[in-house]
């Protein structure tokens, strides 16, 4: 078999289009009146018409006062806002390009993005002005050229820069002092993503505007928006429903699907500026969310966390899971918590522009264990380690072929050369394809242990550990034994009430412990046992889509084991 793919078909799509003429002028869902952002904090609402008028608006300044024009870069240095997709509109409206970087960034990070992107304007929250204004003297920004969002009850510290209010008034013509590029959709840039860069920097992506388009369009088609194939009730996305953005726009998952898709589908979205877990909880009881869009953590803390159980989800509807494996003990949890949501995972990248496996329309929960099915328009192709194309259910590297895939990685022909071939996009991920198309991520290939000959995929081991009833959160890395060559090891976080216990009682934790694995044990073949131990921590360290940062934790245990051999020398 050459490649795998659904006999679903797509429609015709643009080639000559920008995404907010495709978003914002041709492709309306929906009443044009209903609240289509709602600020999280606040409850202000933003309409479609507010939306291209502050559009529009913004680029006016954009052109005249900062010369933002056709390939210039605007980096947005902030936690979600409502006014970050206009700026992200404002600058396509005049054919520039957005690199969307994480707040969290220190600044020789943020350094490097501005370097490599060179952006010529930043956009930042007001609580990361200072990082941002210290890596724009780095990269010689003027500080005028450094604007602000406007945060409710924010300090005034900096009352002298500019806010994206201040850009609005001043541009505020009730019509374009600009004139829009005609562009080739195919080509032209959007937006420069960067990779989570969990091995060495990250990479920037070059994503033309057909890529988010087209994946939209995969999702709508794929998700039968629109379309009344059963009754109201039961039909996954509506107009007129309520989301919660709780993804970050800066990343991939957050910016095509959790703001795009939703935006394109009519449906309401309630921007939340940064995770917090109880805060969400709240959000999603006086908003009356429908619809969520998480990362496997968070969803960890919906089954786990004490407080889940002071709140009535019954309002949400659909759950989408994504950005890293869920397990099945995970995932069947959820669906004691939600009993009449539909639930499922959804499988992308941020080089195939997103989405590439969602799961099946037809399933009202996806099969556990399973990341979807092919989306329409994607080819999939497993490749053995022998370099031969395997069949239904057979491992090998996913290697995948979606119109919305990426261009390339800016500055770095090596990385697009092993990644990018031929049109297709080598994913790093092993997986397996069933014959209803249904994609199975087993781990990233770098990551499958090896055990005495055998395959131990940590996923497999986490998902067992974390059914656990006194562990929060878990990371499982191999390390090095003389005997079996890689051993499992689990890096554990407890839950607050073991965490409590160890602390009044220092023996607690070798009983807990002992008690983990056990658990692996009685649930596990023998030679998938945690013979490396486990370690207990505060917090697993994370990209921000949520991906576990593995190779941290496999060097921290190679150290502890180098210091265990020395000592005994």
């Amino acid at each position: 078999m050459t490649f795998f793919q659904t006999d679903a078909r797509l429609p015709l799509i643009p080639e000559n289009l920008s995404i907010p003429q495709f978003f914002l002028d041709s492709a309306i869902h929906g009443n044009p009146e209903a609240p289509r952002f709602i600020e999280d904090a606040t409850g202000r609402i933003i309409t479609l018409p507010e939306i291209q008028k502050r559009t529009t608006s913004l680029a006016n300044t954009l052109s005249s006062k900062y010369s933002v024009g056709y390939d210039d870069v605007v980096l947005i240095f902030s936690r979600n806002h409502v006014d970050y997709p206009i700026v992200i509109w404002a600058t396509h409206r005049l054919g520039g390009i957005v690199s969307g970087a994480n707040p969290d960034y220190v600044r020789d990070e943020l350094v490097y993005q501005l370097q490599s992107s060179k952006a010529v304007v930043i956009f930042s929250h007001p609580d990361v002005f200072d990082t941002a204004y210290s890596a724009a003297q780095v990269c010689s920004i003027p500080r005028e050229r450094v604007i602000l969002f406007n945060v409710p009850g924010s300090p005034s510290a900096h009352t002298k820069q500019p806010t994206v209010d201040d850009l609005v008034r001043q541009g505020s013509s009730h019509r374009a002092l600009y004139k829009e590029p005609s562009i080739n959709a195919k080509t032209k840039l959007a937006f420069l993503s960067f990779s989570s860069g969990t091995t060495g920097k990250p990479k920037g992506v070059a994503i033309p505007h057909l890529s988010p388009i087209t994946n939209v369009i995969q999702a709508r088609v794929h998700n039968k928006v629109g379309e009344n194939y059963t009754s109201w009730d039961d039909q996954r996305y509506r107009a007129g429903d309520v989301a919660m953005a709780v993804l970050p726009f800066y990343h991939i998952y957050g910016l095509v699907l959790n703001l795009h898709f939703l935006f394109y589908s009519g449906v309401s979205i309630v921007v939340v500026p940064k995770f917090n877990f109880e805060e969400m909880l709240k959000s999603i009881v006086r908003h009356r969310i429908n619809h969520l869009m998480l990362v496997p953590p968070q969803a960890i803390l919906l089954c786990k966390h004490p407080s889940v159980k002071n709140y009535d989800l019954s309002v949400i509807r659909t759950l989408v899971i994504g950005a890293a494996p869920l397990s099945h003990e995970v995932n069947h949890q959820l669906f004691n918590l939600l009993p009449n949501a539909q639930i499922g995972q959804a499988y992308g990248m941020t080089e195939t522009s997103t989405a590439t496996a969602w799961w099946p329309i037809e399933q009202k929960r996806g099969t556990s264990g399973c990341t979807g099915k092919l989306m329409p328009g994607v080819k999939a192709r497993i490749v053995k380690p022998d370099g031969s194309l395997a069949g239904f259910d057979e491992p090998g590297e996913l290697v995948v072929y979606s119109p919305s895939s990426a261009l390339r990685y800016i500055n770095n022909e090596e990385a697009t050369k092993e990644t990018f071939v031929d049109g297709w996009v080598r994913t790093g991920d092993e997986a397996k394809i069933d014959r209803n198309l249904g994609l199975w991520i087993l781990d990233r290939i770098k990551e499958i242990m090896k055990v005495r000959g055998f395959q131990v995929a940590p996923a497999e081991l986490e998902g067992c550990i974390l059914d656990h009833p006194e562990v929060s959160d878990v990371c499982v890395v191999g390390v090095p034994d003389d005997f079996s060559g890689e051993v499992p090891m689990a890096f554990v976080v407890p839950n607050q009430e073991a965490a409590q216990r160890i602390k009044s009682d220092p023996r607690v934790a070798s009983e807990i412990k002992a008690s983990v694995i056990k658990h692996v044990a009685d649930n596990k073949v023998a030679y998938k046992g945690l013979s490396g131990g486990v370690e207990f921590v505060e917090i697993i360290p994370r990209n921000p889509s949520g991906k576990l940062l593995r190779r941290v934790l496999r060097d921290r245990a190679r150290a502890m084991r180098e210091s265990k051999v020395k000592s005994k020398l």
